[in-house]
């Protein structure tokens, strides 16, 4: 494998063309621009990145830091920031928290160490622990869909509380009045906003909620279990019940079914994050979607153009309805 010098010699340029045409400088012309790209390849050149960016002060490196990669919504944000990412030029370097504060706190700070472009994370919860890290980091920060109610930092996030009004409101509209939510953690800022939505939709109704009907989960699969199992311990058996993520849902519909309840005949079932697996059972899952894609563009978007000197945007995305065959 040749070097810098040898591509030069090769181009019959200096070796500070070479170094402008690697980092695109856009002051090199066509024709030399091509005849440097024609010897890089001709002799293999594999630049040191490393040693570019010690140089550069730019590692073309994002960070991203979620809680859970076994999470559906989570492998949209992931898919949908590495694609942007990359078409900007950046690398992604990925960290799975596990729901855990400490984990999250040491992974952002190896990050901010390893002297990263930028950071783009969705917090565990309200135990997380990062603020200080994040002031002192002197880098972009983008917070992403689990972000503090008075986030100081950028944010990209769904309108949560407009969510969990459409769903209340979308199974009023059905007739139910006896309806029950299975909600995720409640120290997660978004689930209080969906159930704090999905209250205000039923009182906007003239509907009661009643706090029998509500079932704090995990956001996984057996919670939804769980919930039917609660639900079948009280007098009486709701209508409808609403789950805060689709895999909830399916673990709803699971003990639903094992129990011998029709859906959505005797109880309508309605999800959230519109998760593949919805559209391919039978009933098909009603449920609520947020734009991933939409909302990763502008993650990184954010983090890409922010120069330090412009206010921190936080930007708030709609729900959508998708109705299928559970409702």
């Amino acid at each position: 494998m040749g070097s810098m010098k040898d591509v030069a010699n090769l181009a019959g340029v200096s070796i500070s063309t070479v170094s402008r045409v690697l980092n695109k400088h856009y002051r090199v012309d066509d024709a030399t621009r091509q005849r440097v790209e024609e010897a890089i390849r001709t002799i293999n050149y594999r630049p040191n990145l490393m040693a570019q960016g010690l140089r550069s002060k730019v590692s073309n490196i994002i960070g991203l830091v979620v809680p859970h990669l076994m999470n559906e919504s989570f492998m949209f944000f992931v898919n949908h920031i590495e694609k942007y990412a990359r078409q900007r030029g950046y690398i992604l370097v990925i960290g799975n928290t596990e729901d855990q504060p400490e984990t999250e706190e040491q992974f952002i700070d190896s990050l901010i160490r390893r002297h990263v472009d930028g950071i783009i994370f969705s917090r565990v919860s309200d135990k997380s622990r990062v603020l200080r890290l994040i002031d002192s980091a002197n880098i972009p920060v983008v917070s992403i869909d689990r972000i503090l109610e008075q986030e100081k930092i950028a944010a990209v996030t769904l309108d949560n509380r407009k969510a969990g009004r459409m769903a209340a409101e979308y199974l009023i509209g059905l007739g139910h009045r006896d309806i029950a939510t299975v909600t995720g953690p409640l120290d997660i800022g978004l689930c209080r906003d969906r159930y704090l939505g999905f209250c205000e939709g039923l009182a906007a109704q003239g509907v009661r909620f009643d706090q029998d009907r509500l079932f704090e989960g995990t956001f996984y699969f057996e919670s939804g279990i769980a919930a039917v199992s609660r639900f079948w311990s009280q007098k009486t058996f709701p209508t409808a019940i609403f789950a805060q993520n689709d895999l909830m849902a399916l673990g709803v519909m699971k003990e639903l079914l094992q129990r011998g309840i029709k859906i959505p005949q005797q109880v309508s079932v309605m999800g959230f994050d519109n998760i593949p697996a919805g559209s391919m059972i039978v009933p098909a899952l009603t449920t609520v979607a947020q734009p991933y894609e939409d909302m990763a563009r502008v993650a990184v978007d954010l983090l890409v153009n922010d120069n330090g000197q412009t206010p921190k945007r936080h930007v708030k995305f709609d729900p959508s309805l998708i109705i299928r065959e559970t409702t």
